[in-house]
Formats: C-alpha cells, sequence, structure tokens
C-alpha cells in the first residue's frame, strides 16, 4: 500500500511540472543561436543577411529585417549582438505589418533602438523610439563589444536593460500584438553604409 501510495504521488507530481499556471507562459524559444535559426524569420528589404562565423550576420543594404513568423504579445527577450557605433539596427517589437516595418511614431511596430550616432540621440542605443527616450549623451553605447539585451512587453509596459543596466521604461498601448523583427539598416555619415549587427544568441519567452 505504502509503496502504491508512493508512486501514486510520483505520477502527480509529474503531471503537475507538465501543467502550465495560466498567465505565467511557457519557456523559452530560442530563434538565433549561433549561425543556426534563420528558417525561424521572413526576409523583409534588401539587408543581406547570412550565416557566417557562427553568427547571424548583415552588413549591406538600405533597409532589411529578419521576421519573425510567429506573433507574439507578452514576453520577454535576451538577445546578444555585436555593433559597430555607427551600426543601425534595432529590434522591433510587435510588428503588424509585414510589408511596411517602421518604428517611429505612426509606424507599424515598437523599436527598441542599436545605434550609437543616431542624428537624434535621444532615440539612439537603449531607447524605444518616440516612446521612452534615453538621456543624452548616451551612457549605454553598444559599439565595438559584444552586448545583452534585456526587453519586456509586458500589455502596455515595457521595460529595457543593455548589459544589465536600465536605459528606460515606457508605456505605450498601440500595439498589443505582432511580430518580432530585427534590422540592419543605413548608419554612416550622410546616409552611408554603417557597420555591421551580427546576432549571436536571440531567445524568447510568454509571459
Amino acid at each position: 500500500m505504502k509503496r502504491l501510495f508512493a508512486v501514486s504521488v510520483i505520477a502527480a507530481l509529474v503531471a503537475c511540472a507538465d501543467m502550465r499556471i495560466p498567465g505565467m507562459g511557457g519557456g523559452w524559444e530560442t530563434l538565433i543561436d549561433g549561425d543556426k535559426g534563420l528558417e525561424n524569420f521572413d526576409r523583409v528589404g534588401d539587408a543581406n543577411w547570412r550565416a557566417e562565423g557562427g553568427m547571424i550576420v548583415a552588413d549591406k543594404g538600405k533597409s532589411g529585417f529578419l521576421l519573425t513568423k510567429k506573433s507574439y504579445r507578452d514576453f520577454e527577450i535576451r538577445a546578444e549582438f555585436w555593433a559597430e557605433a555607427d551600426t543601425n539596427s534595432g529590434i522591433y517589437l510587435r510588428c503588424n505589418s509585414r510589408e511596411k516595418i517602421s518604428g517611429s511614431k505612426g509606424g507599424t511596430c515598437y523599436e527598441v533602438n542599436i545605434w550609437d550616432t543616431r542624428p537624434d540621440p535621444k532615440y539612439g542605443t537603449g531607447a524605444i523610439v518616440d516612446v521612452a527616450a534615453v538621456p543624452v549623451p548616451i551612457a549605454n553605447k553598444a559599439g565595438g563589444h559584444w552586448n545583452t539585451y534585456e526587453i519586456i512587453a509586458k500589455g502596455s509596459q515595457f521595460t529595457v536593460r543593455l548589459n544589465g543596466m536600465p536605459t528606460v521604461s515606457g508605456e505605450d498601448a498601440t500595439f498589443a500584438e505582432g511580430s518580432i523583427g530585427l534590422q540592419y539598416a543605413l548608419g554612416g555619415a550622410n546616409g552611408t553604409q554603417g557597420g555591421p549587427i551580427k546576432w549571436r544568441k536571440v531567445e524568447i519567452r510568454p509571459l
């Protein structure tokens, strides 16, 4: 009897471990892992995305995106990336168009920027464009080294951390759900080609 009871308890614990508590979301989903993951995205625009040197890389093109095939509502993102000071990139959140992708006011997404030398620096690296500005001059820059973004989007609330340091928090209810986009665009002086963007790891966890 005792043995049967113990087996029943273990079975119940296993079953509970497999259950998801409502509102708690699931585990981490890997979108990019080294040079793997391009199959999780559609390509939009003319950036030359490719797998190279254990990373997903772009360094040419006027404007291009990797746009997730899946849509997300509330989530946490962890992303490891390399950029130069004049790299123009970003992580786009809740994109509700697959053709016109814009993170500016009146656009179709939210943009967490990666661009140390943005002409209007308050929406440069660490900012959410037209939602939450960073102090100027930019204190937390991405150029010349590996970085980690941690982004939480829950309802209308957003928080961003770069390399463990909080950069902004903001509130906006324009977009409730949509795809995630990784950007490469012109970022050099006078509209010239800027530095590359290199993604080493991108993960997302529903909340």
